[in-house]
């Protein structure tokens, strides 16, 4: 097993290898870097074929496991009115931000930006309200994994949950069948991780060519502003409400998910991460139900980053026009944007869309000046993305807490080292559903007769008990 963690760990010095070898090739051959944008695309793109089974199951399993439905309603609740305070919190300091910086003074709009700003405009047309919820509603109960749309497959994972959980004893053989399919499904994941190094060094090269150094010393004020304003709100804000909540450090957490965030990084999109961050929540101590619940659906109305990064970039726009907005008129945009900017989650470039699209609805003076940030969107593009995960995390682990569904003792063990996360099968068998909520065994035989009660054998009956060895 120790030569299996060592493998991983030389893995991810490959991508920070990667990672530099690619603001290298950035700089000095831009234009070759341009040209290996499909590196990091295809990567990417392998990472969301996973998504929708990763969600599924997780799901599945997580409802099928618990006796009374009510219990996941009021999980779901708790949530979705967690999320939506978070969002006002981090509207708030955006707004506060991005008045005392004033990033904007000072620029001046050029034709080639004003064309810029009229493409993203066209990206990001308003979606109506009930356009947005019957988008929910897949076409088919299949096309829902095939669309990879996140809250359809959020949908019909729910509906097939609550279906077994009727069901009772009936549903157990289903309920381990789709056990054993999450094993497959994350093994999967595991074999891709692989093409990291590969996809990072793409994905960075590729925007490092494409920008320049002029763009980011020109607009280094908004980008400066807006990461050490993500900074704050993840360490100050998340920081605080977490210790006081739960007693977790929050350095402790952010260090435990390293790998997820050189994982986004590299990627600049948060939903690289999803599948891992779902794996690793469940390692931690919080219970399948909560996890498989709140992560997915704070991917679509948890967006921390978003808020921040719509707030300043607003306020940027408008100063370098010469067209400030009102207070009024700030509250009543960025509202507006937060909704529109729902299921639009790690999706490079959908934060820009969207900023253009609400001004396009409510000041179309001022989408010309979008252009102006366009060239480097792909960098707050990565404090996004990092941000929106980071308030995932924490939300997560709060969540659980407050339903009683967080094993702290194991969460103080996993921090400290002493029970590594397995990163050959990335899924930690048996502990997501509580033993007083599971009327069924949700999967997994063993040939590991050996392995601690807190933590199922593994589904590979070579890797042995993955928890009990130490670090």
């Amino acid at each position: 097993m120790a030569a299996r963690r060592d493998k991983t760990h030389y893995l991810y010095i490959a991508v920070i290898a990667a990672v530099l070898l690619g603001i290298t090739v950035g700089f000095a051959a831009p234009g070759v870097a341009v040209e290996l944008k499909p590196l990091g695309t295809g990567f990417v793109n392998l990472i969301k074929m996973m998504i929708s089974p990763v969600i599924f199951c997780t799901i599945v399993l997580g409802i099928g496991s618990v006796r009374k439905a009510a219990k996941v309603g009021a999980v779901g609740g708790l949530a979705l009115g967690y999320f939506m305070v978070m969002s006002t919190v981090a509207l708030a300091i955006g707004l506060v931000v991005g008045n005392l910086l004033e990033p904007g003074s000072g620029l001046h709009l050029t034709e080639a930006a004003r064309h810029a700003g009229e493409a993203q405009a066209k990206a990001g047309g308003a979606e109506s309200t009930p356009e947005f919820l019957l988008g929910i509603i897949p076409t088919t109960l299949v096309s829902a994994f095939t669309g990879g749309e996140v809250l359809q497959t959020l949908l019909v994972a729910l509906l097939c949950g609550f279906a077994l959980q009727a069901m009772g004893t009936a549903g157990e053989p289903v309920l381990r069948g789709i056990g054993h399919v999450q094993k497959l499904v994350f093994r999967v994941l595991a074999m891709i991780m692989w093409a990291a190094p590969v996809g990072a060094f793409g994905a960075i090269a590729a925007v490092v060519g494409a920008t320049g150094i002029d763009a980011l010393k020109s607009l280094a004020v908004i980008m400066i502003g807006f990461y050490t304003t993500c900074l704050l709100f993840v360490f100050v804000v998340l920081g605080t409400l977490l210790r006081v909540c739960t007693g977790v450090s929050i350095f402790a957490l952010l260090r435990y998910l390293g790998r997820e965030f050189l994982l986004i990084l590299s990627t600049s999109s948060s939903e690289s991460a999803l599948p891992r961050l779902i794996a690793k929540m469940e390692h931690l101590g919080v219970s399948r139900p909560v996890t498989g619940i709140t992560v997915p659906t704070g991917y679509s109305f948890n967006l921390d980053g978003t808020a921040i990064y719509l707030t300043m970039s607003s306020l940027f726009v408008a100063e370098a026009m010469g067209k400030p907005l009102a207070l009024g008129e700030q509250i009543s945009l960025l509202l507006f944007m937060i909704v529109a900017s729902k299921g639009a989650a790690g999706v490079t470039g959908a934060g820009l869309a969207t900023l253009a699209g609400g001004l396009q609805s409510h000041r179309p003076e001022l989408v010309d000046g979008v252009g102006l940030i366009v060239g480097i969107d792909r960098f707050m593009s990565e404090a996004r993305a990092l941000t929106n995960f980071a308030g995932n995390a924490v939300a997560t682990v709060l969540i659980g807490t407050w339903t009683k569904e967080f094993d702290r003792e194991r969460a103080t063990e996993v921090l400290a080292g002493r029970m590594p996360f397995d990163e050959t099968t990335l899924i930690d068998d048996g502990h997501g559903a509580r033993p007083d909520e599971a009327p069924v065994a949700v999967p997994a035989p063993s040939t590991d007769s050996s392995a601690a009660p807190s933590a199922a054998p593994s589904a590979d009956p070579s890797a042995g008990a993955k928890d009990g060895v130490p670090a």
